[in-house]
């Protein structure tokens, strides 16, 4: 078992530089512990709720007890899967803002500014307005990648992007081109009806190349010989082998599984590894570092009139939508159900949207127990620019045991005024005109929470994560004694060894975190390969009056 590249992690990032590779010509081996995607859970889009809760798909890492959130242990889904969680996502596509990537360069990822980064957001893209308007020049139109936008049939999903038009905010047709901020339709990685995974998009046709194999084994550490990656130590079935690297490793394993890899190879703060009997091979303090996520709440409303998707949240009716996307990948089981966005700043004097929602039709949780109330209709909200870090550390020397993962979550006052703010606000959207046909009373957090220390307590008990954890191999200058690794991926330390997935991110993006992950396995491909796309200078949409007015 031997390739030039040796990729760790079929998830987004690593089908991407598999695809890019191989194409090149070289010869890659993908490592993936989890199975195969097939079937209806992970492929019908309207079955999302599913593949993140089971263990066949999913690692089942949960939190450390959090501190600031009363102890609660938060779910930490990742994909264990063929596309890793671009497998059991929300299939929501959000590149990021503009400034989240010049903001990456300021701190020290040179190259990595918007400009450096979208000519990668093209290459990967192949988009469709669905009739929906957009923004198609800056956009791109023959990559693997299908990005679409849903029916929005439902009236629902219409009234939401009026009341945001109807509170003051701007309407966008295209949060993915020149103006993030507003209201308008959501895109997501769905195609003919189906999840359009990274495995579907990359990693498939990679593996139809003779020279791109996939090997299932569970990597227990990168082989480090006199300072340079040479190959992987695996476990397959109950045997333990080493896949060899005659150029190098790329370890794409998820934010949570890259740093605890590079932990059990020696790589990482060398007071902890030694706490594990682990031999330092590169004494880097970031390791597991700058762990990151965005927090979420829904907003619930209950709904005056049945329309909603609750008619359908039976075993009947689930049964009838599963029937006829089996039969057509058509109906409602085509959808995520995310067919609305909003990007809103909180306050005037932030330059640029750091509020998200994902609206949706229905009154439900991500687990899939829908409200007792029956129809409703809610919207996911939560700030984008936390300052809380926490950090992944090893539980023992043991590859088969899990990390101990700590987000920190709200450990900041700011944290707490801006959650505020977003339930304030969200209640002014549900507020406004074009609500009034539908709009019954809230279920959640309800209107017995008002002041700043009733939306405490119902944040506190209630927040959950958006599953968007990154940065704990954060990425920088070669002097940065924090950074992880160079603005080429390369691992500052090791020779023949980077990392490249959202572990790398050096401060998180506005929105879900899919495309910029991929973005990262397109542009890492070329540093691997020399090589470059050349920069697109193309301006973002700034709020004019940003610094006196808040919409």
């Amino acid at each position: 078992m031997e390739a030039d590249y040796v990729i760790v992690g079929a998830g987004s990032a690593g089908c991407t530089m598999a695809y890019r590779l191989s194409e090149a010509g070289k010869s890659v081996i993908v490592i993936e512990h989890g199975g195969t995607d097939a079937g209806p859970f992970i492929q019908m889009p309207g079955a999302l709720s599913y593949p993140m809760n089971m263990a066949r798909y999913d690692w089942g890492y949960r939190s450390e007890p959090e501190p600031h959130l009363g102890g609660r242990r938060l779910a930490t889904p990742r994909g264990k899967v063929i596309g890793g969680s671009s497998s059991i996502n929300g299939m929501v596509y959000v590149r990021g803002h503009a400034r989240d990537f010049d903001t990456w360069s300021d701190m020290g990822a040179t190259g990595w500014d918007y400009a450096g980064v979208l000519p990668y957001f093209k290459r990967m893209e192949n988009w469709h307005d669905g009739g929906h308007g957009g923004d198609p020049a800056r956009r791109g139109h023959d990559g693997p990648l299908h990005v679409t936008r849903g029916p929005r049939d439902n009236p629902l999903t219409r009234a939401f992007v009026e009341a945001g038009g109807q509170a003051g905010y701007q309407l966008t047709d295209d949060y993915n081109g020149e103006q993030q901020e507003g209201f308008g339709p959501m895109e997501a990685t769905i195609w003919q009806g189906t999840r359009w995974s990274a495995a579907n998009a990359y990693l498939r046709p990679a593996l139809k190349r003779e020279n791109c194999t996939l090997v299932r084994a569970l990597a227990q550490r990168v082989v480090i010989e006199e300072g340079r990656a040479t190959g992987v130590e695996v476990v397959r079935g109950s045997k333990t082998e080493v896949i060899r690297a005659r150029a190098e490793v790329i370890v794409a394993a998820s934010s949570i599984n890259s740093p605890k890899l590079l932990m059990l190879s020696g790589v990482g703060p060398a007071a902890h590894l030694a706490e594990h009997g682990i031999e330092v091979v590169a004494d880097r303090a970031g390791v597991g570092q700058n762990l990151q996520d965005h927090l979420e709440m829904y907003i619930q409303m209950a709904a005056t009139q049945p329309v909603s998707l609750f008619s359908h949240w039976n075993l009947w009716g689930k049964g009838m939508v599963g029937t006829q996307w089996m039969l057509s990948r058509t109906g409602l089981g085509a959808s995520n159900q995310f067919e609305s966005a909003g990007f809103i700043r909180s306050r005037a004097g932030v330059e640029y949207p750091d509020i998200q929602y994902h609206f949706l039709p229905m009154a439900v949780r991500y687990d899939g127990q829908a409200a007792a109330e029956g129809h409703g209709f809610q919207a996911h909200v939560g700030p984008m620019r936390s300052g809380s870090r926490g950090h992944v550390t090893l539980a023992s020397a043991d590859p088969a045991e899990a990390p101990k993962i700590l987000f920190n979550y709200m450990s900041t006052e700011q944290d707490w005024a801006d959650f505020r703010a977003c339930i304030r606000l969200t209640r002014e959207i549900f507020g406004q005109p074009a609500f009034a046909p539908y709009r019954g009373h809230e279920i959640l957090p309800g209107d017995a929470f008002q002041t700043d220390d009733e939306l405490d307590e119902a944040i506190k008990e209630h927040v959950e994560s958006a599953y968007h954890p990154c940065g704990t191999c954060r990425m920088g200058a070669r002097d940065d004694a924090g950074a992880v690794v160079d603005p080429e991926c390369r691992v500052i330390g090791v020779e023949g060894l980077r990392v490249a997935d959202s572990s790398i991110f050096p401060r998180i993006t506005n929105g879900n975190l899919n495309a910029p992950s991929i973005m990262v396995g397109e542009k890492a491909s070329d540093h691997i390969l020399g090589r470059s796309l050349d920069p697109l200078d193309e301006k973002p949409w700034i709020h004019p009056a940003w610094r006196v007015a808040q919409r």
